[in-house]
């Protein structure tokens, strides 16, 4: 069983701030720090650490091979990450040093360059025992779940940045739909139904440092979030979310990946970073 990613990779710069800026305020950086990011990226690393076989289809510019090591360090599949002359996707993610909340600014970059051959590529051997995951942050997304829906792949979309008309018209192909609270709200005033009578298998919602719901097949179930001290909440969920479909994918029932996508997520925002951040299976006790 793998599970196929068409996701974003981006270079991330993080400046740490005493607050976050007005409009016109100019501050002063209490620590900076570049790593891998993208939901794409980070979704495919959560993966791998959690346990899943994960193929990786991205774009980056062709001088930024050293920027996916850490993929193919925690054993992402990267031979569907293409290279060209478009600059690779970049975020810089300015942090609250006493919150921990932040401001995120994304330039996109190679990541909406994508081809339909290299999607024709990637799921040449995909299969019904097989999930396709995409987000946001790429072109493409649609038609790519479309694809792998046809080859008889379960489907999980992760919905963001959230895009509500794009993920009403894919609703009928979803099997694994994870959204925030604020999200969910939008999507039942849209469908006029609550989380737990969506036309989709499972849902998830999560709500930030309480936790998160399920709602689906398996019936409905609240997880508590661990309580820690956060130094930095980017990333957390697509740890999150990476850590429970590997859990889902190698046969766990939902509330034991619920679990360990919780302490994953809660272990994650304690360190700096983002994709280096993001722990192993072996770290959750």
């Amino acid at each position: 069983m793998a599970v196929y990613n068409l996701g974003s990779i981006n270079l991330d710069y993080f400046y740490n701030v005493p607050h976050l800026p007005q409009a016109g305020e100019t501050l002063a950086s209490t620590r900076f720090h570049q790593g891998l990011g993208g939901k794409g990226a980070n979704q495919s690393i959560a993966l791998a650490r959690g346990g899943a076989n994960v193929i990786h289809i991205g774009q980056i510019h062709h001088s930024d091979d050293n920027h996916i090591a850490l993929m193919r360090d925690v054993g992402v599949d990267t031979s569907h990450i293409a290279k060209n002359d478009t600059p690779t996707g970049h975020a810089i993610v300015i942090i609250e040093d006493k919150t921990a909340e932040n401001q995120i600014l994304l330039m996109q970059g190679a990541n909406i360059t994508i081809t339909p051959q290299m999607i024709d590529d990637a799921l040449g051997d995909a299969g019904p025992n097989d999930w396709a995951l995409t987000q946001n942050e790429t072109n493409l997304g649609a038609e790519f779940l479309k694809q792998a829906k046809e080859k008889g792949c379960q489907i999980c979309y992760s919905a963001a940045p959230f895009l509500k008309d794009k993920l009403l018209s894919l609703i009928d192909i979803i099997d694994l739909l994870i959204v925030n609270e604020i999200e969910a709200e939008e999507v039942s005033a849209a469908l006029g139904k609550q989380p737990d009578s969506w036309p989709v298998p499972h849902v998830i919602v999560t709500k930030g440092a309480e936790g998160a719901y399920y709602y689906g097949q398996d019936g409905t179930h609240f997880m508590p979030a661990e309580q820690v001290k956060a130094v930095d909440t980017t990333g957390a969920g697509d740890t999150y979310l990476g850590f429970f479909l590997a859990r889902l994918s190698c046969g766990a029932d939902i509330k034991t990946a619920m679990m360990l996508a919780g302490k994953a997520a809660a272990l994650q925002v304690t360190r700096h970073g983002t994709a280096d951040a993001i722990p192993d299976i072996t770290e959750l006790s």
